[in-house]
Parts: structure tokens; sequence; C-alpha cells
């Protein structure tokens, strides 16, 4: 292959943020680019499809800019104490650690019991959790302070660290999280007894959706265990999920699908990365150089240049040819929902545009479509197909909706098991397994029937 045949391949591939990452090295290294800063706009052609089923035209219309950014945070991985408590250096100040440091340094603990208190935060995880044991903690503490305290010592530093907002913070197992909670509600909250016996003694039996069995053990009626529990449901199990300010990358769209006048535009988001041009002054001034060094040197940058904007023109063209042939074949989605996906292969766009499908494939990855019903990486739209009954076909995302559907409004006493769900589909003419429906609904992170058993 070319070099130029090969810089065209790869980036074919690339994710709109690395192009443009390429394109800025680019700029730096190669002295006959340079932004193209001009005002005047790039129109698509207009393309016309024929789509089957009566449904709208698509019309591919000019691009629109979408400003995006991206948030970085830096993260410090060690705490010095600090009289100044308005901010804890070199830590990210929404995090769960650099909260509950703050708390600490508001304390007047002795210097040994401030070590051990940093100790257990370091072992506290983005839920809350102390994710080890008051054992492991006093390993961790050979070395930093003299003599070593005891487990009770420890634990008295934990019991404080419990005190401590969020309310549930420290817990070592759900439990422990759950009582720390009920524990500052008002003692005249109704049914609180119930609520601490049920979370500090038959967890298990919440776990299982065992109802009965914690009836019997209560001795209480039906509709007080149904309060009881929605008592329970309002408390948090992941008390520090609130504080993780983890940095976020957001997607900017390649793509724009909408519908407006009666049919589907689609439009590229040219603007998305930089434009770049030839350097007109560095291109006449290559012709007046005479040293052969220089002017090999500048030769081989101008036809860089020229290859570079070429090779993104020729990926820009084939991801708008393949995003026309997406949109003609999912249109009853983008109009319907995922119950109207359709079948598709990499095969099918690969032999409507008369392309191979290792490009399909390329073009495809890290390329996001921004649609009426959300922003779909290009991938998303190819599914396999199950066979229906009647001699059709229907796409996994289909079934997968379908499914999400049937358990949205099942007898939350009684769930539908994944055989039920299998029975339900194939009288719809869906022919799945028991196996494969639980596959799909695992992929939709739905729990199995057992977990999803309520009381009403």
């Amino acid at each position: 292959m070319t070099p130029q045949l090969q810089q065209a391949i790869r980036l074919l591939q690339l994710s709109t943020a690395e192009l443009n990452l390429e394109i800025r090295e680019a700029l730096e290294s190669n002295m006959m680019l340079e932004i193209d800063e001009s005002d005047v706009g790039v129109t698509d052609q207009e393309v016309e499809l024929e789509l089957e089923d009566n449904t709208p035209e698509i019309e591919i219309s000019p691009s629109y800019v979408l400003e995006g950014s991206q948030v970085y945070d830096e993260h410090a991985s060690s705490f010095a104490r600090s009289d100044d408590i308005s901010e804890v250096e070199g830590q990210n100040p929404g995090s769960l650690k650099a909260h509950l440091l703050w708390q600490l340094n508001v304390l007047n603990l002795s210097d040994s019991d401030y070590v051990v208190a940093v100790s257990i935060i370091d072992a506290i995880d983005s839920t809350g959790r102390l994710c080890c044991s008051l054992d492991e903690i006093k390993e961790t503490l050979l070395g930093s302070i003299q003599p070593i305290p005891e487990i009770a010592e420890i634990n008295l530093v934990l019991k404080i660290i419990q005190g401590f907002d969020p309310i549930g913070v420290g817990a070592r197992n759900l439990s422990e999280c759950l009582l720390l909670q009920l524990a500052e509600l008002p003692e005249d909250t109704p049914l609180l007894n119930e609520a601490l016996l049920c979370v500090g003694q038959h967890m298990s039996s919440l776990g299982s959706r065992n109802y009965e069995d914690i009836l019997d053990n209560l001795d209480i009626k039906k509709d007080k265990l149904i309060q009881t529990l929605r008592l329970i449901k309002d408390l948090n199990p992941r008390p520090g999920e609130q504080y993780d300010n983890v940095s976020k990358d957001y997607i900017i769209p390649d793509i724009f699908v909408f519908w407006e006048k009666g049919c589907w535009n689609i439009e590229l988001n040219d603007d998305a990365m930089p434009r770049v041009r030839v350097n007109s002054s560095y291109s006449n001034l290559a012709r007046k150089i005479e040293k052969k060094e220089e002017q090999l040197t500048v030769k081989t940058h101008l036809q860089e240049a020229r290859w570079l904007i070429k090779s993104i023109e020729s990926r820009n063209d084939t991801l708008k040819r393949v995003a026309c042939a997406i949109v003609k074949h999912q249109s009853a989605f983008l109009a319907f929902g995922e119950e109207a996906m359709k079948p598709l292969v990499l095969n099918e766009i690969a032999s409507s545009l008369d392309m191979h499908e290792s490009t399909i494939s390329r073009i495809t990855t890290q390329k996001y479509m921004h649609t009426p019903r959300g922003v779909f990486e290009l991938k998303y739209f190819f599914s396999s197909h199950v066979s229906g009954s009647y001699g059709n076909t229907i796409s996994s995302t289909a079934i997968r909706a379908i499914i999400k559907k049937l358990i949205a409004s099942e007898n939350k006493e009684r769930p539908l098991s994944d055989s039920k769900l299998a029975t339900m589909l194939s009288d719809q003419g869906i022919k799945v397994a028991r196996r494969t429906v639980a596959k799909y609904r695992e992929s939709l992170l739905i729990p199995a029937s057992i977990e999803r058993k309520e009381l009403s």
C-alpha cells in the first residue's frame, strides 16, 4: 500500500478527538499546513435516496457547529494535616476523600488518632464503604506510629468517622450502612424499630425477597411491612457516590440527524475539527528555493500536507455515505424507537456502498450520531437477528426492547421468569430460548425475577 492509502485507512478509524490531535500535531510539524479560518461554509452535496415502505426522503444539508468541551481534574494521592479547613491541598475538593478529610481537620484529635483516621479514610471507596478489615488497617499503621493501636482503639476512631457526612460512610457492609442511616432518624419515625430489625437481623431475607419469612419473624401485617420496606428503600446504600466528582469526556457527535419539513436531514459536523489548508505563501516560496536539500524538504512537507487534506476529505466522504446508508436502513427506528430496529450487518452496508466490510467497521468505530432518540455510536445500529415464526427476522436490539417493556409492566409480586418471557415472546412470533432471554436481560442490567419481587 502507498503511504497515502495507509494514512487514509488509519484516519478512518480515528475518533473526532483523536483526529483533532492528529491535525494539531501535523500543524506543528508541517510548515505547509495552516488553519483555514475563512468564513466560507462548506455545503454538502444534496443526495436523494429511495426509501422503502414510503418512509421519508433523506437529504444531506449544510453542517453546523456543535461546541463541546472536556473537563479534566487533577487528583493527588496524599494529604497533610492542616489548620486551613477551607481546602485540602492537592485533592479534588468535590471528592469524597477530600470531604472526609475536611471534616477530620475540624476535630481536635491526637496525632495517633489522626493517623489512624487518615488510614481509615484512605480505605474507604467511592461508594462510601470501608473496603478492608480493621486488622488490615492495623497492618498499614506499622512504621507510621508507635505504639501500634489495638483493634478496639481503631474501632473507636472508625465510629468517629461513621459520624461524618454523608451518613452511612465508613460502613463495612450494607447492613451497617443502613443501620447508621436509620440511627440518625427521629425516634418517633413510624416503623423505625421494624426497619432496624429488618436491616439488622433479616438482611438475607430482604436480599432474597423472602417476605413471608420476615412477616413471620416480625409478626406484623403485610401493609406494615410494605411501609417498612418503603422506609428502607429511602435510604442510600452508596452514600459516597454523590461526592464522586470524576471528570467526564463529553461526546461531540460526528453526525446530526433530525426530522424537518417531511424528511430526515443528515448533517456532518465538519466544524468539530479544525479545517486545514496548504499555506499559499510557503507553497509559492518552494519554487524560488535553489538548494536541492531545502527544496526536497519543502516539497516533502507540501506532499504530506496535500495527502493529509485529501485523507481527511476521503474520511468525511466515507462517513457521509455510511451515515446515509444507516439512516436509510434504520429510518423506522428513528421514527418509532428500539422495537422497530431492523437487523443489520456490516456486509449489507458494505454491499450497498461497494466498499469492503473492514472499511465500514473502521468508519463506524468511535463515531457518533445525534438523533431525536439520543446520541448513539454508529455501531449501535448494527445487530444480529432472530428468525420469527412467520419467516421474518427480528433484530436483537428490538427483542431487548420488548423484554424491557414486558418486565416494566409485570406484576411486581409475581415477576416474570426467563422461561415465561420466552413463552410470551413466542406468542408474538419471536422464537428465542430461555438462555437467550437471560442473556438479553442481563445485558439490560435487569436482575433475575427473584430479585425483582416486591410487595404491593
